[in-house]
């Protein structure tokens, strides 16, 4: 879990070293479902800061409704070198679907 600052940063430079993310790789961002997935790309349009932050953009953050202070899961794939970010709407879509499958009904 990461705390997103007021400049729309995520710091936690355990995930991004894990990943092998050094200051200056390039990054892409896309959004689905709510959900945010960074990969590298040597042309994408975003690079993980001096600092080791993780800047996401304002079109994004706005999409996914995040907020200063929220807080956002941060699962990494280092076999993928994939980095998924749950904002807090998409946990609770994903933790309502869960419960729906695990009881067979609608979500309480």
């Amino acid at each position: 879990m990461a705390a997103l600052d007021c400049h729309g940063r995520i710091a936690d430079r355990t995930v991004l070293h894990a990943l092998g993310w050094p200051a200056g790789h390039r990054l892409s961002i896309s959004e689905t479902a709510g959900t945010l997935t960074v990969v590298p790309n040597p042309d994408g349009a975003t690079q993980v800061t001096r600092q080791g932050h993780l800047n996401l953009p304002a079109a994004l953050r706005h999409r996914c409704a995040l907020r200063t202070g929220d807080r956002v899961l941060l699962a990494a794939d280092t076999n993928r070198s994939e980095l998924a970010i749950y904002p807090p709407a998409a946990l609770d879509a994903v933790l309502a679907q869960q419960a729906t499958t695990r009881t067979g009904g609608e979500p309480e």
